[in-house]
């Protein structure tokens, strides 16, 4: 199979879809590469690096999307890549679908096969192709909330650790999956008082058995959220339904209540954000304040530590990357369940409920769609 990697071109999206490696292990497969002059060149990878792996650099993106049969990213194509996007031409990346509407509108007009890292399952049900970017998100989101609660960033002038006589910074994690898991790990190393809230008692009992006194549990209901986010100097999003868009759990209502220079991170904001006031921001200007709380919501959190984020997800998805170009996709979906929940639109035809759903819109069964 032809096999092909762009440039990203999302704003300050720094992450490439194949490392050198990673080329050459498809390469190694019997495979053919082709790379976009440059493609790497956000996380140090240089075109001498993928031509020693076997690939080919082609001069501008176009060239490889023309020639390519699946084409390997990092992030959803934008407006200006639809009309590169072939009929029954493999795409593989994440796509966050749910709340994109101009993108589920083109490609289901250009009839290709989009599979969806963030939607595909392992054998325990897990979101493997998820999970290193979510870890890499939730601890990510500490680490950029405890800059922007200092003063000079329009926060609170609160340290997470606080100081002897002095009270630790307050904490609240809204999701107890791989995101918020990080986030805690993070937030209890650095001195906070950390309140994690779920409706999942498993893993609440699970991050208790780790932390114990260390954190708070809390079930999630509304007056649970309402008595906490007044007290939180820093909030985090890490709210998850997979595929699907994510529960607004903050409410506008709720921005006056809290402390002035407190600080919402919403990592969710792939999919739609779990915040009402949340709008997706970039990493050149990555904050705004409403009712004097300071919102985070850059949408490709990970792409600000490209070399480890890109890593990362190529040991998730090159296996999966390599079954696909081995098979081709139909056997390849056929063959593994779990990438079979990563299909999104095939030729055409919406086949992941959830994204479905969000828009209003019909779908078909997967497994329907390719038979």
């Amino acid at each position: 199979m032809k096999i092909g990697t762009v440039k990203e071109i999302k704003n300050h999206e720094y992450r490439v879809g194949l490392t050198p490696n990673a080329a050459g292990a498809y390469k190694n497969a019997g495979h053919t590469v082709f790379v976009e002059k440059g493609a790497g060149e956000g996380c140090g990878y240089t075109d001498e690096q993928y031509v020693t792996a076997g690939a080919k650099i082609l001069a501008a993106a176009k060239d490889v999307w023309a020639e390519a049969e699946m084409i390997v990213k990092v992030k959803e194509p934008l407006a200006s890549e639809y009309g590169l996007i072939r009929e029954n031409q493999i795409l593989y990346t994440y796509l966050h679908l749910a709340p994109d509407r101009p993108q589920i509108d083109a490609l289901i007009k250009s009839k290709c096969i989009a599979i969806a890292y963030e939607t595909i399952r392992d054998r325990k049900g897990q979101l493997p192709c998820l999970k290193p970017m979510s870890q890499i998100a939730g601890r990510l989101a500490i680490q950029v909330g405890a800059k922007y609660l200092e003063k000079p960033w329009g926060g609170r002038g609160v340290l997470l650790s606080g100081v002897p006589g002095v009270p630790h910074a307050e904490i609240v994690v809204l999701g107890a999956g791989a995101v918020g898991s990080s986030a805690v790990k993070i937030a209890v190393g650095m001195g906070a008082h950390v309140t994690v809230v779920d409706i999942d008692n498993d893993r609440l009992e699970y991050l208790e058995d780790i932390y114990g006194s260390q954190i708070t549990t809390l079930y999630s209901t509304p007056e649970n959220i309402d008595d906490l986010l007044p007290k939180a100097d820093l909030v985090v999003g890490a709210v998850l339904v997979p595929g699907s868009a994510a529960p607004k759990l903050i409410r506008n209502k709720h921005l006056p209540t809290m402390k002035k220079g407190s600080v919402i991170v919403d990592v969710a904001i792939d999919q739609g954000g779990c915040s009402e006031a949340s709008h997706q921001t970039y990493h050149d200007n990555p904050v705004f304040t409403k009712d004097g709380v300071v919102n985070y919501c850059v949408g490709n959190m990970p792409g600000a530590v490209s070399y480890t984020s890109t890593n990362a997800l190529g040991n998730a998805t090159l296996g999966y990357g390599l079954l696909i170009a081995k098979l081709g996709p139909e056997a390849a979906l056929k063959h593994d369940p779990g990438l079979l929940e990563g299909l999104n639109v095939y030729k055409g035809r919406i086949t992941y409920e959830g994204v479905a759903e969000a828009q209003g819109l019909s779908w078909t069964p997967a497994i329907d769609a390719i038979t």
